[in-house]
């Protein structure tokens, strides 16, 4: 079967790819964020995937607001980099593995997942930003190719963080049944706390990220229980982005070990975490 070697739980915030490719990270400003990067980083790279599923959000660019899926996959040889109205990041698009992707759509409906099928698709800062936090310096290629797994999580009603980690556990299963020997890392993207807009704008949480940071680790069913309305109230309108961060936990063992992790406030206005899981540990 294949096998998932680890997960990646990170921010998506467009300002850490932008701080990137303007040469900003050694600025007093970003140089603590890129720091606490850096341990990861070296660790990913030396334990490089045959094929990544990427768990993220698209903003309006590759997806118009008008028909928004609750869960979507792409199924495309590639992606190209979306222009979010200031040109695109200057870093290559984005290989696909529509092998993967195929079984995935075919075993997750099956399981009772309905997705949305993209044969072709624009992919923003939240696919492209976790990818930069992976690999700073892909040079004309990522290191590996991507199936993206687009979730809603800005048109109410979204779905459920139970949803999310129901649909993480059914990629860890369809994943059993694929080619043996294929090496895959997840992706889990988006937060933490953050409110962009309206009366609570600027709002970030620290102690309700702590305390998501341990338990996406030690006890995903408690994060899983927290209804939609709990994650607004507590990590603010756009935190709760963090369900995503729930499928990519369903996808791995029940017991992950933390290689590492890090927490900065604020990246613009968004408190910007990574946490990264070996999942090579016995079941």
């Amino acid at each position: 079967m294949a096998e998932v070697i680890w997960g990646l739980a990170t921010s998506h915030v467009p300002s850490i790819g932008a701080a990137m490719d303007r040469g900003k990270t050694e600025d007093p400003y970003w140089k603590p964020l890129f720091d606490g990067y850096r341990p990861a980083r070296e660790w990913m790279a030396q334990h490089t995937p045959d094929v990544a599923i990427v768990v993220y959000n698209d903003h309006a660019n590759g997806v118009d607001l008008d028909i928004v899926p609750t869960f979507g996959i792409g199924t495309a040889d590639r992606y190209r980099v979306a222009d979010e109205g200031f040109g695109r990041r200057p870093v290559p698009d984005v290989v696909g593995h529509p092998e993967l992707s195929l079984h995935l759509l075919e075993s997750l409906m099956d399981d009772g997942f309905d997705l949305t099928v993209f044969q072709e698709l624009d992919v923003d800062h939240g696919l492209t930003v976790p990818l930069s936090i992976f690999c700073p310096d892909p040079g004309e290629a990522w290191p590996c190719p991507v199936v993206p797994l687009m979730v809603n999580v800005i048109q109410y009603p979204q779905p459920t963080a139970a949803r999310c980690l129901a649909l993480g556990r059914s990629i860890g299963r369809a994943l059993e049944t694929f080619h043996p020997d294929t090496k895959v890392a997840i992706f889990g993207t988006g937060g933490m706390s953050h409110q962009l807009a309206g009366a609570r704008a600027g709002f970030i949480n620290p102690d309700f990220d702590a305390m998501f940071l341990e338990a996406i680790e030690t006890d995903p069913e408690k994060l899983a229980a927290l209804s939609r309305e709990d994650y607004i109230r507590e990590a603010g309108s756009e935190g709760i982005e963090m369900i995503m961060w729930l499928i990519m936990r369903g996808a791995m063992n029940e017991q992950i070990r933390r290689v590492h992790s890090t927490y900065h406030v604020p990246a613009s206005n968004t408190a910007a975490a990574l946490a990264l899981f070996d999942n090579r540990v016995p079941r």
